[in-house]
């Protein structure tokens, strides 16, 4: 049973709800083994098209619960690397999902809480949201979270914010690369329902191979390994089920097989 976790399905999208308003969304270890096992789980359902992230109350997730920081710097190093590790698979888990993942983000997203804006597919963001690596004004760093953060921002612009810790509004998020959408907050579930349509249009497996593409062409040189490589990809691509009935739904002017029915 869940305690700070809510999941709703509807049809083929799994939304995952932070739900502790009353401290921001913060992460609690609970908390995180909370999203920990609902990706297990969304892992092997194949029901589950796409993920939405999203949280309750006013804030997406004010990051780590301080109390629970505060209390981990008086335990040994042991146990502090239990519950670092913890959160750094969850990361890991939503990034490498072989499903399209979306963070609804509104209010404060900070520390942990950008790192998991960072960590999904897409990040739509109301026009109120903010975002922050804050933990340096807390003596710590944002080290779990940065391989995400600097994957969204780059290098240059992380040394900015790694070590000001200041607010970045939602359209500075935007212009960063952080966010692909900066809607106003009354239309944040429209335009998220509007990517969601988008994504069911694509083939499943083309899109769990598309996004470790990404992952395996990303800072390669442009070499022969490389070109072989991407070549071998797309042909075998062409050859699987899902690419015959693609091709064959568009020539045939009809819906793939793997759009929903409306």
């Amino acid at each position: 049973m869940n305690e700070f976790i809510e999941i709703q399905h509807e049809g083929a999208v799994t939304t995952l709800w932070l739900n502790r308003p009353e401290v921001h969304n913060a992460f609690s270890s609970r908390l995180v083994i909370e999203l920990s096992e609902a990706f297990d789980r969304i892992a092997g359902d194949s029901a589950t098209r796409v993920v939405v992230i999203a949280a309750r109350g006013k804030s997406f997730s004010a990051g780590g619960d301080l109390g629970e920081m505060k209390a981990a710097g008086q335990t040994s190093m042991e146990e502090n690397m239990v519950g670092a590790r913890r959160f750094a698979d969850t990361l890991r888990a939503i990034a490498h999902l072989d499903k399209p993942t979306i963070a609804r983000v509104q209010g404060a997203a900070l520390g942990g809480g950008m790192g998991l804006a960072a960590a999904c597919d897409i990040c739509i963001a109301s026009d109120n949201a903010s975002f922050a690596t804050s933990e340096v004004r807390f003596g710590v760093i944002p080290a779990i979270i940065s391989p995400y953060v600097i994957r969204a921002i780059g290098e240059r612009q992380a040394a900015r914010y790694f070590l000001t810790a200041e607010r970045i509004s939602a359209a500075r998020a935007a212009a960063l690369g952080l966010v692909h959408e900066c809607v106003p907050a009354d239309v944040l579930d429209a335009k998220v329902a509007e990517i969601i349509t988008a994504l069911l249009q694509g083939g499943p497996k083309a899109q769990a191979a598309a996004k470790d593409l990404i992952r395996t062409v990303v800072h390669r040189s442009l070499d022969d390994a490389l070109l072989s490589e991407t070549s071998f990809r797309i042909a075998n691509q062409r050859a699987q089920p899902e690419a015959g009935e693609g091709l064959s739904a568009f020539l045939e002017k009809r819906t793939a097989a793997w759009v929903p029915k409306a």
